[in-house]
């Protein structure tokens, strides 16, 4: 029972990481106009993501545009792109699969063994897309601070960390997290199994000498 509760601890995690990852991955606000130093405070507020870039009003209002051409965009926003995209379905996947390689859960195979593997793979599905979003978002963090801090950026036009920089941070870790979680819970089982089995092997093996053993010299007289 503590390892099935494990293993629903880690997945739980896992789905609230990969739902932080579509979060990140919609959200314009990766980075926005930053307002520090002699930059002039603007009524108008900027934000870019991956599929668009927002103006935000001080009257409330937000006008947004969607990118017109996928070639014309940095390398490193392409990149990122692809690498959410994949982290978003790998994590799909691992969301099927840790379901069927549960304790808990009667779907697919009863084996033990078998849907401690399918487990693993899961969790390892979930690991791949932990660490596909935190390159992903390291690496767009990394092109915001060295435009920031380049002498040739004009002020008004630097940018900062956006929120969605930091829910996609959170996000890996809880998809990371609870891959580990998935695969240690497995992981412990068959170790306990090998163990169980290594100590059953002694007595075992002292049955079958005694049952061997050649009687004793005064029982051959007889």
């Amino acid at each position: 029972m503590a390892n099935s509760g494990f293993q629903l601890l880690g997945y739980f995690l896992a789905l609230g990481g990969w739902i932080g990852i579509i979060s990140t991955t919609v959200l314009p606000q990766w980075k926005q106009s930053s307002y520090a130093g002699d930059a002039i405070i603007m009524a108008v507020g900027l934000y870019e993501g991956l599929w668009m870039s927002c103006a935000s009003q001080s009257t409330g209002q937000v006008q947004c545009k969607i990118f017109d051409s996928l070639l014309s965009l940095d390398i490193h926003i392409q990149t990122c792109r692809a690498l959410m995209v994949i982290s978003v379905l790998m994590g799909f996947i691992a969301i099927i699969v840790s379901v069927v390689g549960m304790k808990c859960t009667k779907v697919g195979d009863n084996n033990p063994a078998t849907k401690n593997k399918i487990a693993v793979a899961g969790g390892g599905l979930f690991l791949l897309a932990g660490v596909c979003t935190l390159v992903s978002v390291s690496w767009y963090a990394t092109q915001v601070s060295y435009h920031f801090f380049d002498p040739n950026t004009p002020v008004n036009a630097r940018y900062e960390f956006g929120s969605a920089l930091f829910v996609g941070w959170a996000a890996a870790c809880l998809t990371m997290l609870g891959g580990s979680f998935l695969c240690c819970s497995c992981a412990n089982e068959d170790r306990r199994g090998q163990q169980y089995y290594r100590q059953s092997q002694p007595s075992t093996a002292r049955e079958a000498n005694v049952k061997s053993s050649p009687p004793d010299k005064g029982e051959q007289y007889l």
